[in-house]
């Protein structure tokens, strides 16, 4: 059944395909991340990496000359989201963590999920998370979903963990969503809802959660650490930019023709449609 929960979030009209980090120091935010997180490098370029599980790319790490550090409320992430296929894998990597004293920031089941907390080592947020099946979801009558944050019982998770060793990500993990710092809910309403053409499927006091296809969320935008931010400057270190996939062509053609007309500059790359959030986050619309 894993497969066809963990195909939920990635089925649906669009939905995250990877994120592109900014870092300080390449090598130590790399290491991290293939020895904490589990992912596998891909390719390796000159200013930077690819890093994935079983050939598919989730992260892009970058670095260059002059790269500073961006301030904590600034706009950009807030956390990258790292689907794993089922609870089974979610408890092997809480073991892999426990093993290896990792430091969690936090734990907690949203009711749709159960999700574990951590940063890098340049600040960046990570979320490594198990769905549960939408058929366990509760949806109001609007539409929307019933979220909450709970705590989970790692104890209880951590026993239920396999005793084999642990080698990494399992094949079938995905960026299931990403969480963006911004300045304002109602400006992000104003581009993630109205032009990009995705539902909002819950609020929180300074956020909303956005989703195509009844999930729960692909994109997250809070106002907690970085109210009235601006736009963020190009040498900034922590998100880039990040890709939507749409596996639903006509929903591409709606969001570019909302685009251009709202004179929000769209560039053909090799990738898709590249522009720009209100605060400057990158992203690329691809089908």
């Amino acid at each position: 059944m894993s497969d066809a929960v963990q195909s939920f979030a990635l089925s649906r009209p669009a939905h995250v395909r990877d994120a592109h980090l900014v870092v300080s120091d390449l090598a130590s935010v790399s290491d991290f991340y293939q020895k904490v997180i589990g992912l596998k490098p891909i390719e390796k370029t000159a200013s930077g990496e690819v890093l994935g599980v079983a050939g598919r790319p989730l992260l892009t790490l970058t670095t260059g000359n002059g790269v500073s550090r961006a301030p904590r409320n600034a706009a950009g992430l807030f956390h990258t989201a790292f689907l794993v296929p089922d609870r089974r894998e979610l408890a092997h990597w809480l073991a892999h963590a426990a093993h290896n004293n990792v430091r969690l920031d936090g734990a907690s089941d949203h009711l749709v999920s159960e999700a574990l907390y951590l940063s890098d080592p340049e600040g960046n947020g990570i979320e490594i998370y198990r769905d549960r099946k939408p058929e366990e979801w509760t949806y109001h009558p609007d539409g929307t979903v019933a979220m909450a944050t709970e705590r989970l019982n790692l104890q209880e998770l951590y026993g239920s963990a396999p005793k084999e060793g642990w080698n990494g990500m399992a094949d079938g993990t995905a960026v299931g969503h990403i969480h963006l710092q911004v300045g304002d809910i109602p400006q992000a309403d104003a581009f993630y809802r109205d032009v990009l053409g995705l539902k909002i499927m819950a609020r929180y006091p300074g956020a909303s959660f956005f989703a195509t296809g009844d999930y729960h969320h692909h994109i997250a935008a809070n106002i907690w650490n970085s109210r009235g931010a601006r736009a963020r400057e190009g040498n900034m270190t922590g998100l880039s930019d990040y890709s939507v996939r749409f596996n639903d062509k006509a929903a591409l053609d709606r969001a570019l023709n909302a685009l251009d007309a709202q004179e929000i500059a769209t560039t053909k790359t090799a990738e898709g449609y590249s522009l720009r959030d209100p605060w400057g986050i990158g992203l690329t619309l691809a089908a």
